[in-house]
């Protein structure tokens, strides 16, 4: 590989490092305090991810408002629901954007940005959520960095190259093994017996596979929408939803599985009673 290929493909890794070095420790204080500290950070993300779909769907300033106002409000509103009255509620406020806007796709901009927030709140509330919370957040991460240097060191044939150019198989595949592990390390972390650590493995596997199934589907939008990036807000990492989306697609599968969990015990035991 010549000098200007090789620093091509790592020319942003400081950049990402640097991102991480101080956004990092924040959302694990945030995740490890809980209470108001997680909701503050997840109305700013909510919030966020709703402006950041405005712009991205070309919606006009009434819509930049009242997209990421609703998901702000469905966020608050779901705070003391029950799961299924706070789904009711999202999509309460998705169809209210909509209706404002005039734009189909205020209200999938509602409910994209808002449904992973409102999904990371009920997984706290558990009284699991501490454990629960750090292993999807944790699983996402390590199936991020996996991807991104097994991608960047190994490389070959592209995953979706009509979707994103930049993913391949091989980075697939490293995502995958490192959000493993990163559960696994999770569960071990908390004591998990042994036999809940093959559950645990099994369910990060699981969600590792549903946040690349997250990025691919932002690229997806980004791509009908004619963007390359959902924002530069995050320096190296270009938007939220550039940061997130493996976030947003495993947090509300999290909540899935913790339907079938062992009452008042982490997700890793779904499946061992």
């Amino acid at each position: 590989m010549s000098e200007v290929a090789r620093t091509a493909r790592w020319g942003d890794f400081w950049v990402r490092v640097a991102s991480a070095a101080v956004l990092a420790p924040i959302g694990l204080a945030a995740i490890w305090q809980g209470g108001l500290w997680w909701n503050l950070v997840l109305i700013a993300m909510a919030g966020g991810l709703g402006a950041e779909w405005a712009l991205l769907s070309d919606l006009d300033a009434g819509g930049r408002a009242i997209v990421p106002g609703f998901v702000g409000l469905a966020f608050i509103l779901a705070q003391s629901a029950p799961i299924a009255a706070g789904l009711a509620i999202l999509l309460i406020c998705a169809l209210l954007a909509s209706a404002l806007t005039g734009r189909a796709s205020a209200a999938a901009g509602v409910a994209y940005s808002g449904l992973g927030a409102i999904a990371l709140v009920y997984l706290r509330h558990r009284a699991s959520g501490l454990e629960d919370v750090l292993l999807v957040v944790l699983v996402v991460w390590g199936c991020d960095i996996g991807a991104y240097l097994t991608g960047r060191l190994v490389g070959g044939r592209k995953l979706a190259p009509h979707l994103s150019p930049g993913k391949t198989w091989s980075g697939a595949a490293g995502g995958l093994v490192c959000g493993t592990l990163a559960g696994v390390a999770v569960a071990a972390g908390f004591h998990a017996p042994r036999h809940a650590l093959a559950a645990a493995a099994s369910i990060s596997a699981v969600l590792s596979l549903v946040a690349e199934a997250g990025d691919l589907l932002e690229s997806a939008i980004k791509r009908h929408f004619g963007k390359k990036d959902s924002g530069s807000l995050i320096p190296g990492h270009g938007g939220l939803f550039d940061r997130l989306d493996g976030l947003i697609a495993a947090a509300p599968f999290a909540c899935l599985l913790s339907l079938g969990a062992v009452p008042g015990q982490a997700i890793w035991i779904w499946g061992t009673h």
